[in-house]
C-alpha cells in the first residue's frame, strides 16, 4: 500500500529540520559583535607598530589600543540588532544603553591609572621592612591612552580617538554582517 504525506506532515517534517541546531550559528548580532572583537584585537597589531616600529603580539589579547576591541564590540551588537530588529526594539534599547558605557570607559580606567600611579608611588616611599613594600606594583595604564598635555588644542584625546574608532569599526562591520 502507498503512503500519502499530507501538507501538514511535510511541513512538520520541514520544521524539524529547521529547528537542528546549524554548526555555524545565524545570530547576526552575536556574529558582528564577535568578529569586530577580533577584528579590532587583530588590528592592534599593525597600529603597535605603525607607532612603536615592532611586532608586539601581546597586544593582541591585551586591552586598550588603537582601535578599542570594546568599543567595537558593543557597537557592532548595538547596530547590528538596530538593523535587523528596528530602532524602537526593548532588544536595541538594551544595547544602546550598553554601548554608552563607552564614554564612561575611558575616564574610569584614566583615573583607576592615576590611583595605581600614586599607590605604587606610596609603597616605594615605604621602609622595607614594611609588610606591603615588597608586593608587586599596581598596572597604571588600564586600557587607552590618556590626555596627554600637547601644544595644539585637539578636540579629542588619543584615548577618546581610541574609542571612536573602535565604536567606527563596530559600525561598518554590523551593517557588512547584515546587509
Amino acid at each position: 500500500m502507498d503512503e500519502v504525506i499530507t501538507a501538514s506532515d511535510a511541513s512538520a517534517t520541514l520544521r524539524s529540520a529547521a529547528s537542528e541546531p546549524s554548526i555555524v550559528p545565524s545570530n547576526i548580532p552575536l556574529l558582528s559583535a564577535l568578529l569586530s572583537l577580533a577584528l579590532a584585537q587583530f588590528l592592534k597589531l599593525f597600529t603597535s607598530w605603525y607607532k612603536d616600529r615592532r611586532w608586539d603580539s601581546r597586544k593582541m589579547l591585551g586591552s586598550g589600543g588603537m582601535p578599542s576591541s570594546h568599543s567595537a564590540t558593543v557597537m557592532a551588537l548595538a547596530v547590528s540588532i538596530g538593523i535587523q530588529e528596528g530602532a524602537g526594539s526593548s532588544s536595541f534599547a538594551i544595547a544602546l544603553v550598553l554601548a554608552c558605557v563607552m564614554y564612561d570607559a575611558t575616564g574610569v580606567r584614566l583615573h583607576a591609572g592615576r590611583q595605581a600611579e600614586l599607590l605604587n608611588q606610596i609603597v616605594c616611599e615605604l621602609p622595607p621592612e614594611h609588610p606591603v613594600s615588597s608586593i608587586k606594583p599596581l598596572r597604571d595604564s588600564l586600557g587607552h591612552t590618556p590626555v596627554q598635555k600637547v601644544t595644539k588644542p585637539y578636540l579629542l584625546s588619543l584615548g577618546q580617538v581610541q574609542v571612536v574608532a573602535g565604536a567606527v569599526l563596530g559600525c561598518v562591520v554590523a551593517y557588512l554582517m547584515t546587509s
